[in-house]
């Protein structure tokens, strides 16, 4: 990558990290939906597989879990409700404990192949070896910039 200049003409978005990230995640989003349909969303499909290793979370720790500030994760996990696919239960300390309903739980299950499809798709043009290097050093970089985010996943 070039090194930072002072004349802003010089400056090509392509070398620039923010841009390829946000164009890596347009793309991460048109395979999903390619593969997966509309009916589901990445973060919805990130609250669902969360839910189902973590039964019985409130949505205050399922917002840290999956990188979502409160509020949003409280509206995802309304709209997944209307779905049919989770039931979300007031606890006696106010919080909402979250669960996968059996068609939600089915629904992951149909998404398996999906989602195999999906990673072969977006690794199709790198080696093993690059696929496993590309996922060490994305998680790296997600790992030390975590607390810039306006809502870091806590684990």
């Amino acid at each position: 990558m070039p090194s930072p200049t002072s004349d802003a003409a010089e400056i090509d978005i392509n070398d620039q990290p923010g841009h390829l990230i946000r164009r890596a995640h347009q793309i991460a989003v048109s395979v999903f939906h390619e593969k997966l349909g509309r009916d589901i969303t990445p973060v919805q499909y990130a609250i669902l597989r969360t839910l189902q290793k973590k039964p019985g979370i409130d949505q205050v720790t399922l917002a840290q879990q999956v990188a979502l500030d409160t509020s949003t994760a409280a509206d995802i996990a309304a709209r997944l409700e209307t779905k049919g696919w989770i039931t979300r239960q007031v606890l006696a300390r106010g919080q909402r404990e979250l669960r996968l309903t059996a068609e939600g739980t089915e629904l992951l299950a149909q998404t398996v192949p999906a989602m195999a499809q999906m990673q072969d798709a977006l690794f199709s043009t790198m080696s093993e070896q690059e696929r496993r290097d590309f996922m060490k050093l994305l998680a790296k970089f997600v790992t030390a910039n975590n607390d810039r985010s306006r809502a870091p996943m806590r684990a």
